[in-house]
């Protein structure tokens, strides 16, 4: 199935997905620096974990709410609290605002909590109106319109932050005003509420989802490939800027180019967008005559393949080819685990069950971090050999969970009537 065939509010989810994750990698790092820049690294560091506090509690709240009132109003009540707290954003920061810190950092934290807010009911919609026919078409559409966000965004981060922090700002406004009015006039709700609400049932909601055993296994299926993934903004970034040799990288003539670690990982970073914003599109048709199983775990054992050369070789072409090799992996199973992830969400609980994923991958940053200080005292060949332990283990359990799917049939009727 190609787009044109998919459910007009998968199309408008794409689309809205896509503005979303553009202004966040423009903006988040700005916002970093921004704060570093008046109080310093140290609490700007602070005032980056509160964000994500707020976030996870957003996250939470989200994934309820979706489930007591409907996907449509919790992405509204979400977007239009956006498009508010990126309003004052622009006027805090404006020529006449003042530029208060306090402000903007307040207003900040409220564009994080909206956003989060409306998180978990988008990802829900996206898997009440698609089927376990198109899904896998769904979330290669997905991957590929992040990775285009990503290198976008940063570029245009990176070149505007300088004499136009306000604009950015005044941008960010318009872009949440342009995907409210998208969600207002274009979305129909694809799943009303009618569970109880309250406290004790969000309590009761999650309790009842920590105690789904094949979700859990999923759960930690993704952690470990998320562990993995986070590597080359942690370990292994700390890795080539330490002990990497300079070395050239081209001769043409008189001119050459040398890199050190730090370059090579830019290089490292380049090469797996760029790839994946050329081959993503192309993805089902590369791999299209592998089963779904096949792929997921083939793309697995390359993507660990590749991280562990990445984690142990110091030659910059060797690096590179691991990157290439990576991407590969990246373009075989980042779709179908989505896939696999509506497929056992039960349609009644969607979004409690999508805002748990999210925030259980969000420990893959930690174990990312831990593996820094392990990285210290363990050679990189040990580093490898965790790598390859993770992949291992995640690979065992996603196939265990293709085994559960007929058991999950029952839960999921309730979206293919829906659909």
């Amino acid at each position: 199935m190609g787009y044109r065939e998919l459910h007009r509010t998968v199309k408008l989810r794409l689309g809205v997905g896509f503005c979303q994750r553009f202004l966040d990698i423009m903006l988040v790092p700005l916002m970093v620096i921004h704060f570093s820049g008046l109080y310093g690294a140290a609490l700007a560091g602070l005032m980056t974990l509160g964000t994500a506090v707020v976030a996870i509690g957003g996250t939470l709240a989200g994934g309820h709410l979706a489930d007591v009132h409907g996907r449509r109003p919790v992405l509204l009540l979400g977007e239009l609290g956006g498009v508010l707290c990126f309003a004052g954003l622009a006027l805090v920061n404006s020529p006449l605002g003042g530029g208060s810190g306090v402000l903007t950092y307040l207003l900040y934290l409220g564009a994080s909590g909206c956003a989060a807010i409306a998180l978990p009911a988008g990802e829900a919609m996206i898997v009440d109106v698609s089927t376990p026919e198109n899904r896998t078409t769904v979330y290669t559409l997905k991957y590929w319109s992040i990775n285009v966000a990503f290198m976008f965004g940063s570029l245009t981060g990176g070149f505007l932050y300088t004499g136009f922090f306000f604009q950015l700002l005044l941008a960010g406004a318009l872009v949440y005003l342009g995907i409210f009015l998208v969600t207002l006039l274009a979305i129909r709700e694809s799943a009303p509420g009618g569970t109880a609400g309250g406290l004790a049932a969000m309590l009761a909601g999650y309790v009842s989802v920590v105690r789904d055993r094949i979700f859990l296994r999923l759960v930690v299926a993704a952690l470990l490939v998320r562990a993995i993934e986070v590597q080359i903004s942690t370990y292994i970034a700390v890795r080539l800027s330490a002990d990497f040799t300079p070395q050239r990288l081209l001769d043409i003539g008189p001119w050459h180019l040398t890199v050190d670690g730090v370059n090579t990982l830019g290089i490292l970073r380049a090469v797996n967008t760029f790839l994946v914003v050329c081959l993503g599109l192309f993805a089902g048709r590369l791999f299209g005559r592998l089963s779904e199983q096949r792929r997921l775990t083939a793309g697995i054992a390359v993507f660990t393949a590749g991280y562990a050369v990445w984690a142990v070789s110091g030659d910059v072409w060797v690096l590179i080819g691991a990157a290439v090799v990576v991407t590969v992996g990246e373009l075989m199973n980042a779709p179908v685990k989505q896939t696999l992830l509506a497929n056992l969400v039960p349609a009644s609980d969607r979004t409690k069950y999508m805002a748990a994923y999210g925030l259980a991958i969000r420990l893959g940053l930690v174990i990312g971090s831990a593996c820094v200080s392990l990285g210290s005292v363990v050679p990189p060949s040990g580093m490898a050999g965790l790598y390859v332990v993770f992949g291992a283990t995640a690979i065992w359990l996603y196939r265990s969970l293709f085994r559960n799917l007929g058991d999950r049939t029952p839960l999921l009727e309730g979206a293919r009537s829906g659909d």
